[in-house]
């Protein structure tokens, strides 16, 4: 995911504010996600509980200014926009949902189940996030397909 997001920064950065300060909040996001999987890291227990709160809270912050500050300007007054946006946008609820249930499972104190389950739901939430940034960077692509340059400060 990280290699997918520098290919997208390299490609796509500089050319919006938006788009850039969006794509750090993606790369602050996955830094979060590989040290809360123990990316990099020899050991068999959760990670402290401030570690999973802070992620949910980064995961919760990043799908918010998604869906109601970014994509919509991504494709306004746009009919191939709105037409991408119509395709991607069950998807992309789908992807949110998934992410949403991650957080409601796992913001709050970790009981013994759910800390067994952990690792499987991380791998699965990653696997959803891979998803998303895919579906999300049709659209990054598709401002920039149409020479659009949305100049928002987020």
């Amino acid at each position: 995911m990280l290699q997918q997001l520098e290919s997208v920064k390299s490609k796509w950065g500089g050319k919006s504010q938006v788009i850039d300060r969006w794509l750090m909040d993606r790369q602050a996001l996955l830094v979060s996600f590989c040290e809360l999987a123990g990316i990099n890291k020899r050991s068999e227990c959760l990670p402290d509980p401030d570690e999973i709160d802070n992620f949910c809270s980064a995961l919760l912050d990043y799908l918010s200014v998604g869906h109601f500050e970014v994509f919509d300007m991504l494709v306004e007054n746009d009919n191939e926009g709105l037409a991408l946006r119509d395709k991607l946008y069950p998807r992309l609820t789908k992807t949110t949902d998934a992410a949403l249930a991650f957080n409601d499972t796992f913001a709050q104190a970790v009981t013994p189940e759910q800390a067994a389950e952990f690792d499987s739901a991380l791998a699965k939430l990653g696997e959803t996030l891979e998803e998303r940034f895919a579906l999300e960077d049709e659209l990054i692509a598709h401002v920039h397909t149409k020479r659009r340059d949305p100049e928002v400060t987020l």
